[in-house]
């Protein structure tokens, strides 16, 4: 992906967040001048990877296979000074723009569609060698309702509600044509994206950037060693 094309998306992102009244802390909108002053104290971003994660998953197209998070919160799977069991993200998603299959080995997370279009998210369970199970139906637990649905379904998650993917549960989603951008939020246990991520089809995970210009906000995975 090219720097300029990331600084449009966040741009534009920012735009949207605001719109939609949701506010967010400080780190997130530092420039790469700001990291350069901040030292130890501040770490715990460096460490867990918060802040801002934009991907075209390896596609070209980020408009059409693409997700942009902002992690806010997140504890550690291999540090022990990071205590917090739990994380939280911001998601948006467009029109049509996909997040290809995938599940997590540990990671389990509620989907909350925040504001916006509606989100579609098609689910299947997954096979003890991690390919796609096409025979068992699947358990779906949205805002405290579980019901069973076919493999392959999808389910429509509507402004104010919810899904829980559990741990070993395939699943692909993007905005319903027509509705409009999304607003999600993402409450889940530890993430950590290097490690914890199963891909039904291979993908890359973070892009190489293209520096066409110089960045906005640096990514979560860009950050500078402390100053002190």
């Amino acid at each position: 992906m090219k720097r300029s094309e990331i600084n449009a998306i966040m741009r534009e992102a920012e735009e949207f967040i605001a719109g939609m009244k949701f506010q967010m802390p400080p780190f997130v909108f530092w420039t790469p001048e700001d990291w350069a002053t901040k030292g130890k104290a501040y770490d715990e971003i460096r460490d867990n990877m918060l802040g801002w994660d934009i991907t075209d998953f390896g596609s070209g197209d980020y408009e059409k296979i693409g997700l942009l998070m902002i992690t806010l919160r997140n504890g550690n799977f291999n540090d022990k000074k990071y205590i917090k069991p739990y994380a939280e993200k911001l998601l948006i998603v467009k029109e049509g723009q996909i997040t290809p299959f995938h599940f997590h080995w540990s990671k389990m997370e509620d989907i909350i569609n925040r504001g916006g279009g509606n989100l579609m998210v098609q689910v299947y369970n997954s096979t003890p060698d991690e390919q796609l199970d096409l025979v068992n139906p699947v358990t779906v637990r949205t805002d405290g309702y579980e019901h069973q649905v076919e493999p392959g379904a999808v389910i429509r998650i509507e402004p104010g509600q919810s899904i829980s993917l559990p741990n070993g549960q395939y699943h692909k989603f993007w905005g319903e044509e027509g509705t409009g951008m999304i607003l999600l939020g993402e409450v889940s246990k530890v993430n950590d994206d290097r490690v914890d991520n199963r891909f039904y089809e291979e993908v890359g995970r973070f892009p190489d950037i293209d520096e066409d210009e110089a960045p906005l906000h640096l990514l979560g995975n860009e950050y500078p060693v402390a100053c002190d």
